[in-house]
Formats: structure tokens, sequence, C-alpha cells
């Protein structure tokens, strides 16, 4: 559930009043670009980086972003604060605004969002994720755009497979989830793809980290290497580094969360929560 109050082209409001025209192009043709980062005990975590991406996005989809990174951190403060939640998720969404015809770009909207978050309760590692293969590429990976068109209609499929999210793949060589990015652990490499995918945040903290033993690498990689791969996990930003113990109903390794996991989960929470 979202806050009480939200943030729309420069004036904050309250979230059961706030409203855009039906003639938006997010509307009409699932035409925008978003980000999503992470407010932990007040600070936001990681935002340069999302305001990075959230700018190049927005470049690559011709949509002109009409406030300043300084503008938009203190609009994200000034949200926070009236909502009261320290920990939460802000989503700032960029439209491809009203359109006159319902198909040319017109002025974009400016959302931002925010969910409160329970970010202990929601990593506990009870147990890992359950994954289906899937052969998909998303239109433009590379842009954090608002199509998540094949994700949410996979729904029904992954009730009826038991699954908790897709993999995607093409023709078995393997790129990311819906909403994180997908590595495996082999004996000397902790693997994650290196085209098809939206690069994440988190999985630019992880691609710097030293893991002795390890070398850390992108490349191309198969759902026949990952039948054999001793762990695998997902890097978000609500989720840091999660494990996946099972794919097509088949165990990843032992079945259980992994050390290689494990460690890259604590260096993760060490960035966070400690700096």
């Amino acid at each position: 559930m979202a806050a009480k109050y939200v943030w729309i082209n420069n004036q904050m409001m309250e979230a059961e009043n706030a409203k855009i025209g039906v003639t938006d192009l997010a509307l009409h043709r699932g035409y925008g670009i978003f980000d999503f980062l992470k407010m932990v005990d007040g600070r936001p975590i990681f935002i340069e980086d999302h305001f990075n991406r959230f700018f190049n996005s927005a470049e690559a989809m011709y949509l002109e972003v009409a406030y300043s990174r300084d503008e938009l951190r203190q609009a994200v403060m000034q949200l926070t604060e009236a909502n009261g939640v320290s920990t939460a998720g802000v989503k700032l969404l960029l439209t491809g605004g009203y359109s006159d015809d319902g198909y040319k770009m017109g002025a974009p909207n400016l959302i931002i969002l925010q969910y409160p978050l329970n970010l202990q309760e929601e990593n506990k590692l009870d147990k890992g994720l359950r994954l289906a293969a899937y052969n998909h590429v998303r239109q433009l990976p590379h842009i954090k755009t608002i199509d998540y068109l094949q994700a949410v209609r996979l729904h029904p499929f992954m009730r009826e497979t038991n699954t908790d999210d897709v993999l995607y793949h093409e023709n078995g060589v393997v790129s990311e989830c819906p909403r994180a990015n997908f590595y495996m652990v082999t004996d000397n490499e902790i693997v994650t793809a290196s085209r098809n995918i939206l690069k994440g945040i988190t999985r630019s903290k992880v691609q710097n980290f030293n893991i002795d033993g390890y070398n850390i690498v992108e490349r191309d990689f198969t759902l026949d290497e990952l039948a054999t791969a001793k762990e695998a996990f997902i890097t978000s930003t609500t989720q840091y580094a999660f494990p996946v113990t099972n794919i097509d109903d088949m165990p990843v390794g032992d079945g259980k969360t992994g050390p290689v996991t494990r460690k890259i989960r604590e260096m993760l929470f060490d960035l966070t929560y400690n700096r």
C-alpha cells in the first residue's frame, strides 16, 4: 500500500486525491520510465546511482526531466517527512505526457510514490525462491521502462507452476528475472548475464566486491550450465542478494542457501546500514 501523500509535478497531495489525465501516453501506450530506491531510517540508499539510471532512461526514451537532481532529492525528503515513514520504497515515475492523438509524446508527468517497507521481515531466509524458466527478452531491456506486460501476464503461469517468479532466457541463454538480476555460482565464478538485461544498482555493487576464491564475471551462460551450479541468487533494491533454491522444479545445488549468497548478503547489508 502506498503512503498517504504523493508528489506530482512539484505538488504534494493526498494519494486518494492524486490523479493524472486519461490522455497520458503511460495509459494509452505504456510509454514511460521509472526508478525505485529505498529509504532506510530516513536515508536514501544509493540515490545518486538511481538518479543516474533515471536520467539515462529518460534520455534514452526522449523524455525531458523538468527537475534537477537537487530538486528531486528535496522532493523525496519532503515526501518522506510528510508520510512519516523512515524505511520505505520510493518510486520515481516519468510518463509520456498528455497526447492529443494518443500517439505523440507530450510534456512528461513526474510522479513520486512512497511505499512503507519492512526489510527485515521481507528478507528472512526461511526458504529460497522457486523460479520457472521462460523464453522471453524484454523490449529495450537496458532501459527501466514501465513495460512489465509479460511479467504481469505470467502470474497465472507462476501459480500453475508453484513458483515465486520467472527466469527469462533466450533459447536457453539466461538473462534476468522481471524485477531482479540473476547470478549463478560455480566452483570458482560468480556469474551474471552480460546482455538482454537491465543493469541493476545492487548488481553494480556486487560487481565490485572481492570474494575469496571467486571471480565475479559477466558472460553468457545457459540453463544447461545452471543445472550444475553450486548456488544461485537474485539481486534487487529490496531483496539485496536473495537465494534461488529451485528452478523448473529442480534444486539448485543442495537446494539450500549457500555460503557465497550469505556472504554477498552480508556485504550488501554492510553497505546499506553501516555507511
